[in-house]
């Protein structure tokens, strides 16, 4: 299937203002073919373009340089040649005489035709006889002196590949506004639907008039004493649903084996796992991923058309990608960003921090939520359990960095400021650590009192 094909049926799943600011792959393709008939008129077809291109030491008796005289700060196409007085020996001269053996060295037909048209040009000039040119040209025909030798240099401005990468840099220019544009209204949507998401997760601090976030060593420190249940507030929920996008990987992998951002169609065919998997009070959210999916997909589409419709260029005119002076390919053509990767990453900095993931407040040894939290002075947090066993047991350096400070821990390492933020967003995780804690230390004191807790107790 050509390319253009599969453009358009690309453009044509997108909605349409995608479609409206794409690439005009097939106008840009049509002034392709008029380039390639205004060099023919000049006898520079592709096979003898390339010969001349490829004659760059000053020793050749003819050269071209194709630039893009760029100084203006505009793409500006033109062709230099450079030819060496009449008698010098010229390789060009045999390859004329073999592309037209029929004709002579004067002007012997009054139908031009491509091919003759590049006898009167170029044969002309390694003559010293005045070809009939362009009337832009004459202006343009000078005689420079290399290695002491005259050489006739002409400067052909080429119209048609001026079209062409006009046409390239606006619809260019005109796509990264776009682009910027779309940028900007994600951001907008993101912003409201982070409002609406934080409003409906509300942590117990919300609604309970009598929980202090700084309350310090009160005589319930440490306990969970709001019932959850009565709390109005999707906190949970959206933990569960964001805790699932992150671990479906739509656009990106973090797998060690294969890591990296994912293909277009692998990121469509794990959106469509997560939609199936949520339900439908979060069509906003959804519709963000999918919005975020058709700019990846229209910014692939518009970047290949780029990358193909320069190589179309290159191989129907035989003119190279980048100009005389060997510099980059096409530097004032816009450049951009990954957006999809934007998006992407102001998605996981604006919305999915908004609610706290437990693996962030988690121990380091037994990996649960760290409930009470003890916080080293070497700066690693573990919770107290953790901690008591390893004092028992005379550990005294740090499981992280080996730092010798666990047995001097004590109830002044409590980190309360933190211990009151796990109550108020890991109510539910919270109340189960401390009972799995309250449990756990009234099993030690059984052991320690030469009493099996696994025996059953029999009153006589």
């Amino acid at each position: 299937m050509h390319f253009s094909k599969t453009f358009t049926e690309i453009l044509a799943g997108l909605p349409s203002e995608f479609a409206e600011n794409a690439v005009d792959y097939r106008q840009l393709k049509k002034l392709i073919n008029e380039l390639v008939t205004e060099l023919a008129s000049l006898g520079l077809g592709p096979a003898v373009l390339q010969d001349l291109l490829k004659a760059r030491d000053d020793e050749a008796p003819t050269h071209v340089e194709y630039q893009f005289n760029s100084a203006s700060g505009h793409i500006e196409p033109r062709l230099r040649l450079w030819v060496d007085p009449p008698n010098a020996p010229s390789p060009l001269k045999s390859r004329i005489v073999e592309v037209n053996e029929d004709d002579t060295e004067t002007e012997a037909s009054t139908e031009v035709s491509p091919e003759s048209s590049q006898v009167s040009l170029l044969w002309a000039l390694q003559r010293h006889v005045e070809p009939d040119m362009p009337a832009a040209l004459d202006n343009d025909t000078s005689t420079v002196d290399h290695d002491n030798k005259s050489k006739v240099e002409v400067v052909i401005p080429l119209a048609s590949d001026l079209a062409f990468f006009e046409l390239l840099v606006k619809t260019l220019r005109g796509l990264s506004e776009h682009l910027i544009a779309i940028h900007a209204q994600f951001v907008e949507t993101l912003a409201e639907l982070t409002k609406t998401v934080s409003d409906a997760a509300r942590p117990i601090s919300s609604t309970s008039h009598g929980f202090k976030a700084h309350s310090a060593l009160k005589s319930d420190g440490g306990g969970v004493r709001v019932n959850s249940l009565t709390r109005k507030s999707d906190l949970y929920s959206w933990r569960e649903i964001f805790q699932l996008y992150v671990e479906t990987e739509i656009f990106e992998s973090v797998n060690e084996r294969h890591p990296g951002e994912r293909t277009i169609e692998e990121a469509e065919t794990r959106l469509k796992q997560f939609a199936e998997r949520v339900t439908a009070p979060l069509e906003s959210f959804l519709e963000l991923n999918l919005f975020i999916l058709n700019v990846k997909k229209f910014e692939f589409a518009n970047a290949e058309a780029t990358r193909k419709i320069l190589k179309k260029h290159a191989k129907r005119t035989a003119l190279p990608s980048t100009d005389s002076s060997n510099t980059a390919p096409l530097d004032l053509l816009p450049t951009h960003a990954s957006l999809p990767r934007i998006l992407v990453q102001e998605l996981g900095t604006t919305l999915l921090p908004i609610i706290p993931s437990l693996e962030d407040y988690a121990c380091l040894i037994c990996t649960s939520i760290a409930f009470k939290p003890i916080r080293l002075s070497c700066g690693h947090l573990f919770c107290v359990r953790c901690l008591v066993k390893m004092q028992k047991r005379g550990n005294d350096h740090c499981p992280m960095c080996r730092a010798p400070c666990v047995l001097v821990a004590n109830r002044s390492n409590v980190d309360w400021a933190l211990l009151n933020f796990m109550r108020d967003w890991f109510p539910e995780e919270s109340n189960v650590k401390l009972r799995q804690n309250e449990k756990e230390a009234s099993e030690e004191e059984l052991r320690e009192m030469g009493i099996d807790p696994d025996e059953k107790c029999i009153v006589m």
